[in-house]
């Protein structure tokens, strides 16, 4: 049973008793919290650290919550159920509010008629993202409201208030969350939902929603009505609290680094911000005039900083504090007191490397291993695929956002082309092709590339923990649905040159990527076999294997797999061979793929 399926298990079960305290994560508080609000309608596309927050939403009675096949997608859907007048919540980690910003930036001038609330979960430190950037300033750039929750008990109530503030000033709202608050849990109290009304009450209004230019013109007007109207509002937010203790030092700050600033300076007065867009300028005038010194503890962006030396307010902020990674109570400690920037050290001791690998019996791993002997210019894209950058492996060579990998193989393809070099390889997932990958594929087949796309169908979101996705053939609340024929689709995006293989064939792989990058024009290989660790594929594993050390003539060729179960003992050698030392296969960790044995040239592994 998943761990939210016990929690909200847990949860029924002491609401009946009336113990209403619970463990909980932040994203856990904020789908509960969603709920109490009356809020029936989610659509996210699956990320870390978010991911979590519509699985658990969707196992509440009576909601209705979808994998939207990307992030623009799932704001559009929102946007459509809140003009219906729907309270409607919408998920995604910070980069895929990059995918959804197109939408995200008008609904901020037609406003939501119902309530509109977007979740940004930022990544500090990177830890499952390919940039760091601070979401907090697309907030200021669509003039829209955000709040930031410090912990899961803040996390539920303020998803509830960003609810409130939609309806009241007809508006989207951010909520920003951070790795830590997503997934670190704390005590959470809770409250019996709000009965949902089901009010549909889409109002005729072309003026205020068809945003031609005439129409967007007066409504950028009153986007900054309304923006007057939040700025005195944030005045006496009730989240936005000043906490008088020592005058000397004060620490203005909102999220995760209060907790951690309050842990090392509790005898500092405070002004902790719930919202930190608008700022409450009055109120941060009133907390600058009782203290002598003020440090802005926020982490990324110098975001509260600037606005508030704009305001002429002398404060220390970055010229102390780290611009990158998560703070921490030690880092937080060390900048003021050694006053000085200084990178975040997460220990003492350096540890030993442990790099992150592909699963035992993975059905990538075959197949850059075969790209890799090809000696070809691969692009990568966003997937558990990425990790086979790395030695041994190295099986590809640039990765930048969902879907980018067919775009920039289009591009260097025809670049390359000119010069005479040999085609290009794209690969990506069969998720994220259905979330971005499909229109540049047509853009290759509509300008004639001469690029190799390679599409590993896995039959499942595995990154982010198995989530469905239209290629599945089952829907997030797990209902069957019409599965996506992959085939068929990109033929009819305009591409004639279609294999269909299993990767777990190394023969055949390589055979058909040989080929492929010998043929002119576009061509797509489809690599399908499921995820190893796919339940409903119901993959029942194999004997393991072992390595007969009398064959073993330590070439190496199986290590060169990077297959956890397979490790190399020296200084074991053989009268009458060259070998150094022979491979060896842990049982406990060994599925049996047979990948091994296929890429073995003396039949040493059985």
């Amino acid at each position: 049973m998943r761990d939210f399926e016990i929690t909200r298990k847990i949860q029924s079960l002491m609401m009946e008793v009336n113990l209403l305290k619970v463990l909980m994560s932040g994203n856990e508080a904020i789908a509960r919290g969603a709920y109490e609000a009356g809020v029936r309608f989610a659509a996210a596309y699956p990320g870390t650290p978010s991911t979590e927050i519509l699985e658990v939403f969707s196992k509440y009675d009576g909601v209705y919550a979808e994998w939207s096949t990307n992030e623009k997608v799932a704001v559009e859907v929102a946007i459509g159920a809140a003009l219906a007048g729907e309270k409607a919540m919408v998920v995604m980690k910070h980069v895929g509010v990059n995918v959804a910003a197109d939408p995200i930036f008008t609904v901020s001038y037609t406003g939501t008629n119902g309530a509109l609330v977007i979740i940004t979960a930022d990544d500090p430190s990177l830890y499952s993202s390919q940039n760091e950037q601070d979401n907090r300033n697309y907030a200021r750039f669509a003039k829209i409201p955000m709040l930031e929750p410090a912990d899961a008990q803040e996390a539920k109530e303020y998803i509830k208030l960003a609810f409130a503030i939609s309806e009241k000033f007809d508006t989207p709202v951010f909520l920003r969350s951070t790795t830590r608050v997503s997934h670190s849990k704390s005590v959470v109290t809770l409250d019996k939902p709000e009965k949902y009304e089901n009010k549909t009450c889409f109002t005729y209004d072309a003026e205020k929603y068809v945003m031609v230019p005439q129409n967007a013109r007066l409504r950028r007007v009153e986007v900054e009505k309304r923006q007057q109207a939040l700025k005195k509002f944030v005045e006496n937010f009730p989240e936005n609290r000043m906490e008088i203790n020592n005058q000397n030092a004060g620490i203005i700050t909102a999220g995760m680094p209060y907790n951690y600033s309050k842990e090392v300076f509790p005898d500092y007065s405070y002004l902790k911000l719930g919202i930190v867009y608008p700022l409450p300028e009055k109120l941060i005038r009133a907390f600058a005039s009782k203290v002598k010194k003020i440090y802005v503890v926020e982490e990324l962006d110098p975001f509260l900083e600037e606005q508030i030396k704009a305001m002429g307010i002398k404060v220390t902020g970055k010229e102390i504090f780290p611009y990158n990674n998560e703070f921490d109570p030690g880092v937080i400690r060390d900048s003021i007191e050694k006053n000085r920037q200084k990178a975040a050290v997460f220990y003492k001791e350096p540890l030993a490397p442990r790099p992150p690998n592909l699963c035992p019996g993975c059905p990538h791993r075959g197949l850059f291993y075969a790209l890799n002997k090809h000696k070809t210019y691969v692009h990568g894209d966003i997937g558990c695929y990425t990790l086979s950058y790395m030695k041994p492996l190295e099986g590809l060579h640039s990765c930048i956002c969902m879907g980018a990998s067919i775009g920039m193989a289009h591009g260097m393809s025809k670049a390359m082309k000119e010069k005479g070099k040999g085609k290009v390889v794209g690969i990506i997932g069969d998720s994220t092709f259905l979330h971005s990958g499909i229109t540049p594929l047509l853009d290759m087949a509509y300008n004639q590339s001469d690029a190799l796309i390679i599409i590993l169908d896995n039959s499942t979101t595995a990154m982010t923990g198995m989530q469905e996705h239209p290629g599945t053939g089952y829907t997030l609340m797990g209902k069957k649905t019409k599965k996506v024929n992959l085939k068929d689709l990109i033929s009819a995006l305009g591409i004639d040159n279609i294999k269909i293989i299993d990767p777990m064939d190394y023969k055949a792989a390589s055979s058909a990527i040989k080929e492929e990058l010998a043929n002119e024009g576009p061509s797509v290989i489809v690599a399908q076999s499921p995820c190893i660790l796919f339940k409903r594929a119901n993959i029942k594993p194999k004997p393991p294997l072992k390595v007969d050390p009398d064959k073993c003539e330590g070439c190496r060729a199986c290590i060169g797999l990077n297959c956890p179960p397979i490790s190399w003992k020296k200084g074991v050698t053989k009268k009458g061979s060259k070998r150094k030392g022979v491979s060896f296969i842990d049982e406990a960790l060994c599925n049996g793929c047979g990948l091994c044995a296929q890429v073995c040239k003396f039949g040493a592994i059985s």
